[in-house]
Order: structure tokens, then C-alpha cells, then sequence
């Protein structure tokens, strides 16, 4: 993850007062027609997927967690030392495994300068032009993690000035290393971006300089050497972060020699680097629609330099650098599923969330590993939302949010996906079918707590997750109260599209 994402997030439309009148006051009906929703896209089976972060693996300074300590108006510290993410921990892996099929990155920024020792020891002193350095014992847990839990490993390689010959163009000695010992122990790595976020090469610890000239130079032959050494990994690429002339001109670059092309978005930057975000605007429409400007940005260049070309949001959380301090509550529930609505209807393919267990913006928490509200959301998702995508014909609504999808493992069935992100007024959908219900909510939106049905949702002493079990509900008229999140799944539903 880049430390500090381009300048364009920190753009912040506020809704005017009148807005905010009418989003409360409007709870008018909204009847739908499941049985003729119409197919719009389909999404990879490993859509819901996530990141550990290299520096996770490897052990070092990642962005520290908000502690109790901290005041609400203080900026806190950016980093703290961190000992390398167990692999093998038993509740990590079985959180892991439920959330199946999904994809495994291992990059971000500190993999641009993390030097592969290819033995089991660190050498006793750190290579020059590299800030880290990865085992053959921790890329071994990586790929064992990676096999244990159904989640195919997505990568970058290091690009610093350690990976550099005379002439400071890259060449593939460490690349050819890790893909090499991948190989001689049975693992496999799906797919692979050149490095993480280009647009930010400074960061990113790139050379002094380093352009998009350059990094079509090093892209080429990046390209060149996976055709011969790992024909079948999918290449992505750019991986950038932002939407400007930089991010354009290097997405131009490479677009032609891409498998899949991919991107990063975050909405904003969290409090450890300056971003001024408050919790208040969480649920705002305008907050959850900022998602759609990043895709756009990167939908109209593929339109127009790779047509037809997947697209892949590689890295995305509720804000960048660790996420602020509620990113760990039900209120980033909101943003997090409305996301995958987004672009699932969009045509996006994968999203991974940033990041499974680390940081404020973590499914998991980093040191106990057990579940926050964003893990409950994602394993709902995964139990109940299908590949197919629909319409759920619902105009855009202030403060009523509306996706479908065929139901998994239901023929013919629809799951619909509805979030009331009005803090203060119910809204009503007419469902034509009996259904189950599946609501979250919270007595606290900044609780780390979260209900299904009204009944918490933590594991039992054993580390099992609780049945997930709805509540049955009649055709009618259903009620979504204030600021929750609702599935509802139809089985008798006939819509053709789902047989």
C-alpha cells in the first residue's frame, strides 16, 4: 500500500443541509420485480479477496494502530515495529479458509525494495538498494497459508536500485530467484503486477527519476521474462493509485502487454497522514459513491487502450495509510459491502480488501485475530451473493442502496443486497416472494460490535463461527430500519438468469 495516495482524495463534496433534510425525510416504497431482473455482469468466482501485506510477511514498520491512548483530534505516530504475521495460526487460517475461493496479494510498497535471501536465514547484513529482506521460511508460510485456505498468491517483485544493473535499468535476477524456489516446492503464484504503484515511484522506492519512460523500459522486459519463465501467471498492471496525467501516461505505457488491468482506490487518507475525515461523513452518499470516480478513471482508459481487457481493484480499504480509527467498527461496514455492489454491477472482476489481519483497516484484528464487523460483512457476502450480477432496477436513491445478484447455491434464486445508510429514517422495499433475512445493525455505529438478526456475531470457545441463520419473512412489504444493512434472499424467485 502506498504510503501517502495521490492528492486527488483528499477532494471532500459536503451535501448541503437541504440535502440531508430530504435523505431523511424520503422513505417512499420501492416495490421490485426479481423474477425480470435482467443479468449485467459476472464476477469472478474469487471476486472477495484480500492483501497481507510483504512487510507483514517479512516483519517491520507498518502503520501503527490507533491505541486507546490516542485523542480523537491527534494525529498519531505513522509506524510501528511489527514481528512477522504466523501464517500457521489456527484462527487465522479457519477465518481464512470460510471466506473461500478468494485470492492471497503479497505486495505493496515496501515489495518494491524487499530483497529475496533465497536461503532460510537472513543474511547477517541488509543488501544494498533493498529496506527488507524475505526467507525461503516465510515465502514457504506464505504459500502453505495460500494452499490451506483456497487462495492463490498474487505478487509483485522488487524494483529498487538493489535490482538494478549499470545501466540502472531493472533485470530479473530477483524475480527469476522467487519464482524459481515457488516452483521447486510445489506452490504457485496466479498472478503478478511488475511493481506496486508506479505513480508513486519516490515512495515506492524507485531510482531518482523514475518515469513512465523508464517504467515501460523495465516493463517490457518484466514482460518478456515472464513469457519465458512463468508463461501461465496473469499479468496486471499498472497497480497506481491515483487518477492523474502520471497514473494515465503509465497506464498508457503498458496497456498492451497486460493479462488484466488493474488499480487502487482509497477514498481518502487517514489520520496518520494528514487526512481530516471525520466519522459523521461515513455514511454519506457522497462518501460511498467515491469509489465510482477511481473506476471510471480506469474503465475509460481501458475502453479506449485495452478493450475488453478484465479489470482488477488490486488494493482498496476505507482510507489509506492504516485507515482511521473506525475502520475497525460496523460504521465501514456501509462502505465496505457497498463497495463490492458497486463494482460488482460495474464489471469490476476482484476486489482485494486491504488488508485481512493488520492495521485499523483489517478484516481481522492484527493481534488477536478475531473477527470485526467488515469480516462479518465479507462472509455474508460470500454465503449468499452469487457470480451473477443483475439490475436490481432501483434508481439511485438518497440513502437507499440496492444491488442483486443471483443467490449462491440456489437455482433461481435472487440475493438482494440493501443498505439504508440514513442514520434517522426507515425505507421500504416490496418483496414479490417470501424471504430470508439477514440484517446487521449496531447500538453503536463505532462499536466493534456488530448483530445479526439482533444477536451478536462472535466465535464460540472452540473458534467456530455461529450459524448464520435468517429470518424467514413474508411477500410484502418489508422494513429496512436507520443506518443497516439488509440481504434478502428470494428462492423462489424463477429469474431466468439464475437457472
Amino acid at each position: 500500500m502506498s504510503q501517502y495516495p495521490s492528492w486527488h482524495w483528499l477532494r471532500c463534496v459536503a451535501l448541503s443541509a437541504a440535502s440531508l433534510a430530504y435523505a431523511s425525510a424520503w422513505a417512499a416504497d420501492v416495490t421490485l420485480n426479481v423474477a425480470g431482473m435482467r443479468r449485467v455482469a459476472t464476477i469472478d468466482p474469487r471476486f472477495q479477496s484480500y492483501n497481507i501485506e510483504m512487510v507483514e510477511v517479512t516483519g517491520g514498520r507498518f502503520w501503527r494502530p490507533y491505541a486507546a491512548a490516542d485523542a480523537p483530534g491527534e494525529k498519531p505516530d505513522l509506524f510501528a515495529n511489527r514481528a512477522p504475521i504466523d501464517l500457521a495460526d489456527t484462527r487465522l487460517r479457519k477465518l481464512a479458509s470460510a471466506l473461500a475461493p478468494a485470492y492471497l496479494r503479497v505486495s505493496g510498497t515496501w515489495a518494491n525494495s524487499t530483497f529475496f535471501a533465497d536461503t532460510d536465514q537472513p543474511p547477517t547484513s541488509q543488501p544494498q538498494g533493498f529496506k527488507g529482506i524475505l526467507t525461503r521460511r516465510q515465502w514457504r508460510g506464505v504459500i502453505a497459508f495460500s494452499r490451506a485456505v483456497d487462495a492463490p498468491i498474487v505478487t509483485s517483485f522488487a524494483i529498487s536500485t538493489g535490482t538494478r544493473n549499470k545501466n540502472g535499468h531493472w533485470a530479473p535476477g530477483q524475480a527469476q530467484r522467487l519464482l524459481a524456489f515457488t516452483r521447486s516446492i510445489g506452490g504457485r503464484i496466479a498472478a503478478a503486477e511488475f511493481m506496486n504503484e508506479p505513480d508513486l515511484p519516490a515512495i515506492g522506492g524507485a531510482p531518482d527519476g523514475y518515469d513512465a519512460a523508464a517504467y515501460a523500459r523495465d516493463f517490457t522486459t518484466f514482460r518478456a521474462f515472464m513469457e519465458q519463465e512463468a508463461p501461465e501467471v496473469t499479468i496486471l498492471g499498472p497497480g497506481t493509485s491515483g487518477t492523474g496525467g502520471d497514473a494515465a501516461a503509465l497506464f498508457a505505457a503498458t496497456a498492451h502487454d497486460v493479462d488484466a488491468i488493474s488499480y487502487h482506490h482509497y477514498g481518502a487518507l487517514s489520520a496518520r497522514c494528514g487526512g481530516d475525515r471525520t466519522a459523521e461523513t461515513a455514511l454519506s452518499d457522497e462518501w460511498l459513491a467515491r469509489t465510482d470516480a477511481s473506476f471510471a478513471f480506469t474503465h475509460a482508459l481501458r475502453d479506449r487502450l485495452a478493450p475488453g481487457e478484465p479489470i482488477w481493484l488490486t488494493e482498496t480499504a476505507e482510507a489509506a495509510c492504516g485507515g482511521n480509527r473506525w475502520a475497525a467498527n460496523f460504521v465501514d461496514s456501509f462502505r465496505y459491502l457497498d463497495q463490492l455492489g458497486r463494482l460488482a454491477k460495474a464489471g469490476v472482476k476482484i476486489v482485494m480488501h486491504n488488508t485481512l489481519a493488520a492495521s485499523d483497516y483489517g478484516l481481522l484484528d492484527e493481534n488477536t485475530h478475531l473477527p470485526r464487523p467488515n469480516y462479518w460483512a465479507a462472509l455474508l457476502w460470500r454465503r449468499l451473493m452469487g457470480n451473477i450480477v443483475l439490475d436490481a432496477g432501483v434508481s439511485p436513491q438518497a440513502g437507499l442502496h440496492v444491488y442483486a445478484h443471483c443467490a449462491r447455491s440456489r437455482r433461481g434464486g435472487v440475493a438482494l443486497l440493501a443498505i439504508n445508510n440514513d442514520r434517522h429514517a426507515s425505507r421500504e422495499l416490496t418483496l414479490p416472494h417470501p424471504a430470508m433475512r439477514y440484517t446487521l445493525s449496531a447500538g453503536d455505529l463505532l462499536a466493534a460490535a456488530v448483530q445479526l438478526n439482533g444477536k451478536a456475531l462472535q466465535l464460540d470457545a472452540a473458534d467456530g463461527l455461529p450459524q448464520l441463520a435468517g429470518d424467514p419473512i413474508s411477500a410484502g412489504t418489508t422494513t429496512l430500519a436507520p443506518a443497516t444493512i439488509t440481504f434478502l434472499i428470494m428462492a423462489d424467485a424463477a429469474n431466468p438468469n439464475c437457472r
